[in-house]
């Protein structure tokens, strides 16, 4: 029974070591406390790192990081309105509107 809850604690450990490892400049994070910023560097040695939250940089021990936010899959831009295409000079004959009677006139009213 012990030696199981070791294993898991172990393999726990691990991971978060992994993942704290990785930490990179730009990679969103939330801490313990709850502060949802941005690694601005990290140092391996003193195993900190500073953190900025809108401006204001943090220093944080690597233990206070909680989550590392997943990146989100950047969408492909799609186009929301077809591209309008110029009428060829040919068209351009088709596409007037010929007034047939004086009906069809404007009025000047």
């Amino acid at each position: 029974m012990f030696w199981f809850m070791s294993r898991q604690q172990k393999k726990q450990r691990a991971a978060q070591e992994e993942r704290q490892s990785n930490l990179v400049k730009g990679t969103k994070i939330i801490t313990i406390g709850g502060l949802h910023a941005v690694v601005d560097s990290v140092d391996q040695v003193a195993k900190t790192v500073d953190l900025d939250a809108e401006g204001v940089i943090l220093t944080f021990d690597m233990a206070a990081i909680r989550t590392i936010v997943p990146e989100a899959p950047k969408a492909e831009p799609t186009v929301a309105v077809e591209d309008l295409k110029p009428i060829a000079k040919d068209e351009t004959a088709d596409a007037k509107e010929n007034i047939t009677s004086e009906t069809d006139k404007p009025s000047d009213k």
